[in-house]
């Protein structure tokens, strides 16, 4: 491995040490939050309320040195509160554009699924282009510009759902679960001791690891990161096997074949490799796969899971050696 990958390794561990330090038993959750940053994607993270979705953002924002926003989704949101406006100043006798929240690195879409579509997509050329449309004038974003969207799975009342395409947009789903009985408890010390996750997150335990504009040197890396044509076509017949399965009413398309493919990079220099396996695919089949996936109505009666679909596809697509 040369001097700058295993910098960067250096680095990204670093990185997961502080953010353990707020959040407490999401060790995978956090890989994938990296992930999606390396490879300047979009993440939808999904989960109950009150396993600290929003305060993952918050701390990666702060460990990684870039500035963050949030946008709390209701049902009378409008695009503008997002994008922002023109406002006419009687003053200057001009229009002046206020810039709206999605001008950041970082944009927490909270409960995105508490808003009309209309309003959701206001973030699909942000997310795709990196810029956004304004009274028909085009604005760059900034270029480490990142949604983390979080949505509720249990509450299904005063809610849009995303649409296909939306989901699309984002790389990876993340599902954040309750911890585990021991970290629960770790939990419980903590806040009866006084050093409550948002307390350290606040009071300066938790330190940035890098400075501005250092992600994207960082990001830079993984070109240094080996992925070899087997493990390109192996991503690719995963991919495609999602639309041919019985089960299956619309597969995933060729973004995610993308996302599997800068993906493993990413996943392989966070574990200070400077090369792919079959594995760094595997592990991110579920995250890419599970929610660009539409099941046919008599599968889901009967009680199938995307996630029991892609379980058997993985078995059935022949591993590279």
């Amino acid at each position: 491995m040369n001097e700058s990958l295993s910098s960067a390794t250096q680095t990204l561990d670093a990185a997961r040490a502080e953010i353990a330090k707020v959040i407490i038993g999401q060790d995978a959750v956090i890989e994938l939050a990296l992930v999606t940053l390396l490879t300047r994607q979009h993440a939808l993270i999904e989960g109950v309320p009150g396993v600290a979705k929003t305060l993952l953002v918050r701390t990666l924002g702060h460990v990684l040195g870039v500035p963050s926003g949030r946008v709390q989704f209701t049902p009378d949101l409008m695009p503008a509160d997002i994008t922002g406006t023109n406002v006419f100043n009687l003053q200057a006798n001009t229009f002046t554009l206020v810039r709206g929240p999605v001008f950041t690195s970082f944009l927490l879409a909270d409960e995105i699924n508490r808003a009309p579509a209309k309003t959701q997509a206001s973030l699909l050329q942000a997310m795709q282009e990196r810029v956004v449309t304004i009274d028909r004038e085009t604005h760059s974003l900034d270029e480490s510009f990142t949604v983390f969207a979080t949505q509720n799975p249990a509450d299904s009342e005063g809610t849009y759902p995303l649409p296909e395409a939306q989901k699309d947009r984002f790389m990876v789903k993340i599902r954040m679960e309750a911890p585990g009985r021991d970290d629960e408890l770790e939990l419980a010390r903590r806040v009866l001791s006084g050093e409550s996750p948002e307390k350290r997150l606040l009071g300066g335990a938790v330190k940035a690891v890098l400075g501005p504009g250092e992600l994207a040197r960082l990001r830079a890396t993984l070109e240094q990161v080996l992925l070899r044509e087997e493990l390109a076509a192996y991503a690719v017949d995963l991919v495609r096997a999602t639309r041919t399965h019985e089960s299956v009413l619309t597969g995933a398309g060729p973004r995610a074949t993308q996302a599997l493919l800068l993906g493993a990079r990413a996943r392989a220099a966070i574990a200070g490799r400077d090369f792919t396996t079959p594995d760094d695919i595997r592990g991110l089949a579920t995250a890419v796969l599970a929610h660009r996936i539409v099941l046919r109505p008599e599968f889901e009666i009967e009680g199938v899971t995307v996630e029991e679909v892609l379980a058997r596809i993985l078995e059935q697509v022949a591993v590279p050696r």
